[in-house]
């Protein structure tokens, strides 16, 4: 009757293993680290390693050693304290294009590492990491939407073969002239029939007919608030990208976004990533003008002068024909020709029947794709220090269009595989509908993290002890199979954390703490049970048996109600409530397996070979 089959003893005892096996890797602490990374003009090689080493010594900073670790210099340390200094004499020491960063290097033992087995993440509130507040930068908002109307006033008028001279954006509205009242009455009657959220005020400049377009409040506010909203979204895209886990990104105010990202100490690429305002524009080459002219100061009024990587010049046209906007997915590749990294993009239907029509009016002539970095600086203008935000454009491939394009196609003209993935990284993302700047930083040091882990890891224990006690000499022998059931729970808890690389915070540890008390709860059902049949005079095996079938369905409906709350908190909640749901559901699904199956399993294997065995209940 109280039997398992020898398959079912196995697997109990597999989980159990692969359990504590995967479990095994939060035992080891993490080194205090230096990480030294190349940009797109420097090298991570032994030449560096070795002026970084000297440096450290001639500084008398002792560290445990350095090594080239993924296309970067780790360097690990004793301690936090000088790993602060050795972060301060490498920034002093090693210029030109590398970022130098603190780092929490692993020392998990190879061979765990090989079988995939890494230690859980831990939270801002006990691991520590970096809190940024980011100011999107509305006026540009406004600026670029006003670039965008221009360009589409361009292709209209264009389209109705009305004459204009130029469409210039000024501060704050579009202004356009044109070389006729004719042309400039029929521009206004189009305009004000297609855009009819648009103030158009016609007026004369000097002698000339021209048109002065305004966005109006509503849409001001429309556009500031959808910048907003895509900056966050793009904000998520790229913290997803970073592998960062449970990250916080909400709005603050009209024009703030909060983000925070648990466990990060590399702050210099979190930076880069978030903030990076970079963005891909594809332009037709003016190949009928000289662009050494263009140098000169004689620029034609429909191109601009743009350069190459290289630092040769070209003559692009003014108008865009794709923006990488329409980018749905990228990925580095390298490309079949020539070998070269490259970055396949792909773009979306409207982006595919834009692009296939510009490409196939053009073929046989060049096309440029145009990288667009921004970056603020701050500068001291009339003895005031300024934040000044400018625009590097840097044409990274030219080419002739040889065929028509669609919806697939590759950018190739790139220096690195490194260089190919940050790109495909920033397109796949999204670009920033408009600049941010990070306004506030903070580093919450891993000190206060850790006080909160001992704490956290002592009221587990402390509430562990006390259940063990209880369970001891209310249960006797079956307390005791529980309470191994509970120790193995916890075990299994941390290892699916581990694997599922999950973000254990303070709230999560409260998970695991109600976890425990849930998982006795349902041995108590059992046991009580038990005893009752022992009461009516049932014979101890037909008891057990009992003890386990009838209290399944009570346990079963309890367990499930309380895993449909944890979904729905998973589901609606953010940040410290989602670890909370998370550590709470896979201890009611651990729980469930350890205090039924596996106690089941023990108490057979104890008991389940006696005909009348006096049981210790």
């Amino acid at each position: 009757m109280n039997h398992y089959p020898a398959w079912k003893n196995a697997l109990v005892l597999v989980v159990i293993l692969i359990g504590a096996l995967f479990a095994m890797p939060n035992l080891f602490d993490k080194d205090p680290a230096v990480q030294v990374s190349a940009g797109r003009y420097g090298s991570i090689d032994l030449e560096l390693m070795t002026k970084v080493e000297t440096a450290l010594k001639a500084e008398s900073i002792n560290y445990t050693r350095a090594e080239l670790q993924d296309n970067r210099l780790l360097v690990r340390l004793t301690d936090t304290e000088t790993q602060l200094k050795a972060k301060e004499i490498l920034s002093n020491e090693i210029k030109g294009d590398y970022t130098i960063a603190l780092n929490l290097a692993s020392t998990t033992p190879p061979w765990l590492s090989s079988m995939g087995a890494e230690a859980m993440n831990l939270g801002l509130d006990l691991r520590g990491g970096v809190h940024f507040l980011m100011e999107v930068d509305m006026d540009a908002a406004v600026k670029l939407a006003l670039e965008s109307f221009s360009s589409e006033f361009r292709a209209l008028l264009r389209d109705e073969k009305i004459r204009y001279k130029r469409i210039q954006v000024e501060a704050d509205k579009i202004v356009i002239s044109f070389r006729s009242t004719e042309h400039r009455d029929n521009a206004l009657e189009k305009i004000k029939d297609d855009y009819n959220d648009l103030e158009v005020i016609a007026l004369e400049v000097g002698t000339t007919p021209s048109l002065t377009v305004n966005l109006t409040e509503v849409l001001i506010r429309e556009t500031k608030n959808t910048a907003l909203q895509q900056n966050i979204i793009t904000l998520r895209n790229r913290i997803n990208e970073l592998g960062v886990a449970e990250p916080t990104v909400q709005q603050q105010g009209d024009s703030r976004i909060v983000v925070q990202l648990p466990g990060v100490q590399d702050t210099a690429q979190a930076k880069k990533i978030l903030g990076a305002t970079a963005t891909l524009e594809f332009r037709l080459v003016d190949f009928e003008n000289e662009a050494q002219d263009a140098v000169n100061g004689r620029v034609p009024p429909n191109s601009k002068l743009y350069y190459h990587r290289d630092g040769r010049p070209y003559l692009l046209k003014k108008q865009v024909m794709l923006t990488g906007e329409h980018i749905i997915n990228s990925r580095s590749t390298l490309d079949a020709d020539s070998g070269t990294p490259a970055v396949s993009v792909t773009l979306d239907g409207k982006g595919s029947r834009i692009f296939s029509k510009v490409t196939g009016d053009n073929v046989g002539n060049p096309m440029a794709v145009v990288f667009i970095e921004s970056k603020t600086e701050t500068r001291k203008i009339d003895g005031e220090m300024v934040k000044v935000r400018r625009q590097l454009p840097q044409i990274i491939s030219v080419a002739t269009i040889r065929d028509q394009l669609a919806k697939k196609f590759q950018i190739t003209g790139l220096d690195s595989g490194a260089e190919a993935s940050e790109l495909a990284l920033l397109l796949r993302a999204g670009a920033l509908a408009a600049p941010i700047e990070i306004v506030e930083e903070r580093t919450v040091g891993p000190s206060l993290g850790q006080d909160n882990i001992d704490k956290g890891f002592q009221s587990v224990m402390i509430g562990f002890a006390f259940v063990l006690v209880f369970m001891i000499i209310w249960y006797r022998v079956f307390g005791a199979v529980a309470n191994i059931a509970l120790a193995a729970n916890l075990i299994l808890i941390v290892a699916l954390l581990s694997l599922l690389q999950a973000t254990l915070t303070l709230p999560g540890i409260a998970g695991i703490v109600l976890t425990v008390g849930m998982a006795v709860d349902a041995n108590v059902l059992i046991f009580e049970r038990i005893r009752e049949e022992l009461r009516v005079g049932n014979s101890p095996q037909a008891s057990i048996d009992a003890g386990y079938s009838k209290a399944f369905s009570t346990i079963a409906d309890a367990n499930i109600t309380t895993l449909i709350a944890a979904i729905v908190l998973f589901g609606f909640g953010t940040g410290s409530i989602k670890g909370f749901a998370v550590t709470l559901s896979l201890g009611i699904l651990t729980s469930m397996f350890t205090a039924i199956m596996g106690t089941r399993a023990a108490v057979n294997l104890i008991y389940g070979g006696k005909n009348r065995p006096k049981l210790s209940i």
